[in-house]
């Protein structure tokens, strides 16, 4: 089982992510914005974020810039950006914010749990 926060502003995807997670048995926060999200994940100290990139107050690339600046690049969280922007260039900013993986909406929840389980997995988080 993984703590999960989960940084998502609409209500449709945040309740289907966070269902999936937890009937697979991870305990699961969640934000709906990224000021609330960065503070979530620096109180609660989770195995993962799962952090949509466009939203209110701040944005995912900076909010995953922020994560990873505060645990300074040890063993933080995984952080996994959730975005509707497909291009090379979106997923590239998203790599050099310190993601660790970036998935593309719409999504399967069940696809992301996968993807998700496999990166825990090699962390031993799982």
């Amino acid at each position: 089982m993984a703590r999960v926060v989960l940084v998502e502003d609409e209500p449709h995807i945040a309740t289907l992510v966070s269902t999936k997670f937890r009937n697979a048995g991870h305990e699961v926060s969640m934000a709906t914005d990224g000021e609330s999200g960065l503070e979530l994940v620096i109180a609660s100290e989770p195995d993962l974020v799962l952090l949509d990139v466009m939203m209110p107050k701040m944005g995912g690339y900076e909010v995953c810039e922020a994560i990873r600046e505060h645990f300074n690049d040890t063993y933080g969280p995984l952080v996994v950006l959730l975005s509707a922007r497909s291009q090379v260039a979106d997923r590239e900013r998203g790599f050099e914010a310190g993601c660790d993986d970036y998935i593309v909406k719409p999504f399967r929840p069940a696809d992301l749990l996968t993807r998700v389980t496999e990166l825990l997995e090699k962390r031993g988080s799982a």
